[in-house]
């Protein structure tokens, strides 16, 4: 009886954080979902898609309790959607395969790679620097709301958090590919053949990061 009495409780508590949410993220949230679902329809690489997209789904789950612990503005919450849903669109292809030339070629008459001299499908790399300019402004927030940081140090922090986790993303991978998936290791970690990726991938997030960091910096020093 306890126990029926303590699993409603915690519902009731997950139940409150959704409705709680703000609208605005609140949509975020439901539009990330609806792009999951909409990623595995007639999924092209159904074996592999499961280590792709079920982190992301847990994470919508977990959404509501993690910001009424640690709330967030909706501009925050806005720039981590838009990372997730990138990941979610590379999810659906693999990262290797998101035929982007394909789309190009449609509307323009070009592909990307033929227009840039590409050699290799880049859509990993626009997520990679898409994690170091979209994370700096959410987790620097979260430094200052609950860390008691100051803007500068929030901002270094914040910058050092992208290129430790970029360092530990790339070990993850490569671990949880060879436990799970070994023979798909390539096509999961998107080397392409490129024995250097995982350092190119680090240093283009690192690039971001930079970018993001000074940028904001540059804004608090003209407002502040």
């Amino acid at each position: 009886m306890r126990g029926h009495y303590c699993h409603r409780l915690r519902m009731t508590r997950y139940i409150n954080a959704w409705l709680t949410l703000p609208r605005a993220q609140l949509a975020a949230l439901l539009t990330l979902f609806v792009a999951v679902v909409s990623a595995n329809i007639r999924q092209p690489y159904a074996e592999i898609a499961p280590l792709q997209h079920v982190p992301t789904v847990l994470l919508i789950f977990a959404a509501p309790l993690l910001l009424a612990r640690w709330p967030l503005s909706n501009k925050a919450v806005g720039m981590l959607v838009v990372f997730w849903l990138l990941h979610t669109l590379g999810g659906r292809y693999t990262y290797s395969n998101v035929p982007y030339d394909n789309w190009a070629k449609a509307l323009t008459g070009h592909t990307i790679s033929s227009s840039f001299g590409l050699a290799r499908n880049g859509y990993d790399r626009v997520v990679h620097l898409s994690f170091g300019l979209l994370w700096v402004l959410p987790f620097a927030e979260t430094m200052r709301r609950h860390a008691g940081m100051g803007r500068r140090a929030s901002l270094w922090t914040a910058f050092l958090f992208v290129g430790a986790v970029s360092a530990l993303y790339e070990i993850f991978e490569w671990l949880l590919t060879i436990i799970l998936a070994p023979g798909m290791a390539d096509d999961y970690n998107g080397q392409q053949g490129d024995v250097w990726d995982s350092q190119k991938d680090m240093a283009t997030a690192i690039v971001g990061a930079a970018i993001a960091a000074l940028w904001q910096g540059r804004r608090a020093t003209r407002t502040g």
